[in-house]
């Protein structure tokens, strides 16, 4: 079946019962003997059997070091290793030359910063010098950010003497356009996330994309909310990089992944240096290889790389643009239910084309972690706390809150059985 010949639109009835049945983990019941209504996805994704099949099959057939061995074990797992490689970048839109892979979407992130920070100390020669920062110099974010986005880059400023500036929110956690006015000609890059962890906003990526390149900044994107949620291309979205987390894409734990420009990443320092990344090595000094195995050091997470692949085959398999329907008809369904229940309060949008899956919420008089464990005795998965993201939290006025998040399993039943649990949280506690 070619990409034209795939239908469009939300699943049946009947093809999210078939998705269903490809992951194990739905069936598990939860402390009322009923299968459990995960609602958690923002965390971490469920994976599908051929995902797990595939971590478990290289072990048993395939296992070696990769770009070391001359025996067949060793070709074989070097084969794999570099196959994932390809399709992870192929998914994204990318060369299969800058994808880096990385233990988690926060190491992607660090190896930027740490990378501009070597720079900064004169690590990469006059090559590197576009990515130096110091006094005068500014890195832009957003009030939205995870955490992962936003002490990276108040340490390289911290580090470097250089100003750390913020794109600021709408009431309703939306980023205020407003505010580009922070993107001034002295920004070297600007760091964003696709869409909220919290409030499931999705990021104006044009209009911020337009205004640092009208200065000539960096952008570097967080797709960890999206990029399983929706379709991603970064040619399109015209960011310089982005990052990718497996765990997040119905792949496996313990790997992320770096994308950048190949002329970008032919001139970063590394990070981390080591076993695997170099190309000559004396008593004196050394001499890298080329990107992206200069970023690589070390043993890598070959497993996971290969899952992660078969993963972005599931996804593909499946529509990226039909999962991005499906999801659009939960989120809606999920604002409608969630604002009809009173004493309640929404963070984020209210109109579902502005957001993805995620809705965090307020319940009034009752901690967020009371709210997730009366869930959980109804077999309801969501996700308490700050979230990594306390600065959100606090525009809210809030510490932190209750959040369910959907993905491409997640059906109106479930949510009906969410909405309903949620209605008796505050009769429970004594709160109306």
């Amino acid at each position: 079946m070619t990409d034209t010949d795939r239908p469009t639109g939300p699943f049946s009835d009947s093809e999210i019962e078939q998705l269903r049945e490809q992951f194990p983990i739905l069936r598990r019941k939860g402390r009322t003997g009923r299968p459990i209504v995960y609602l958690d996805s923002s965390a971490t994704s469920q994976k599908p059997q051929r995902v797990i099949d595939r971590e478990s099959e290289f072990y048993a057939q395939h296992n070696a070091a990769v770009n070391r061995g001359t025996h067949i074990l060793g070709d074989e797992s070097t084969e794999a290793f570099e196959d994932a490689r390809a399709q992870l970048a192929s998914f994204v839109g990318g060369q299969t030359n800058e994808i880096v892979w990385t233990k988690n979407a926060t190491e992607g992130i660090n190896l930027v910063s740490y990378g501009m920070l070597n720079a900064s100390l004169g690590a990469g020669g006059s090559a590197a010098q576009q990515f130096a920062v110091g006094p005068g110099d500014r890195i832009v974010t957003t009030r939205a950010e995870h955490h992962a986005n936003l002490l990276p880059w108040q340490e390289l400023c911290a580090r470097t003497g250089a100003e750390f500036a913020y794109l600021d929110l709408l009431p309703d956690g939306r980023i205020d356009l407003d505010t580009l006015n922070v993107i001034t000609p002295n920004t070297k890059l600007v760091a964003l996330t696709h869409a909220s962890n919290v409030t499931g906003a999705v990021s104006p990526v044009d209009e911020i994309v337009r205004a640092a390149k009208a200065v000539g900044a960096l952008v570097l994107l967080d797709t960890c909310q999206s990029s399983a949620h929706m379709p991603i291309d970064v040619g399109s979205l015209g960011v310089d990089f982005a990052v990718f987390s497996s765990h997040k894409m119905s792949g496996p734990t313990g790997i992320g992944a770096l994308w950048g420009r190949s002329d970008l990443l032919a001139t970063l320092p590394p990070f981390l240096t080591g076993g695997s990344m170099i190309a000559t090595v004396t008593m004196d000094s050394a001499r890298y290889l080329p990107a992206p195995n200069r970023f690589e050091a070390g043993s890598q997470p070959v497993a996971q790389a290969v899952a992660w692949a078969e993963a972005v085959r599931f996804l593909r398999d499946v529509g990226m643009e039909r999962i991005a329907a499906h999801e659009h008809t939960i989120t809606r369904a999920l604002l409608d239910r969630v604002n009809q229940i009173e004493g309640v309060r929404l963070l984020g949008p209210s109109a579902e084309h502005e957001r993805i899956a995620v809705v965090a919420f307020e319940v009034e008089g009752v901690h967020p972690h009371d709210v997730g464990q009366y869930l959980d005795s109804e077999s309801i998965a969501v996700r308490v706390g700050h979230h990594c993201a306390i600065p959100l939290h606090a525009f809210f006025g809030v510490k932190s809150s209750s959040r369910a998040s959907a993905a491409m399993t997640t059906t109106l039943g479930e949510v009906d059985q969410f909405a309903e649990a949620l209605t008796n949280v505050r009769r429970f506690f004594g709160g109306m």
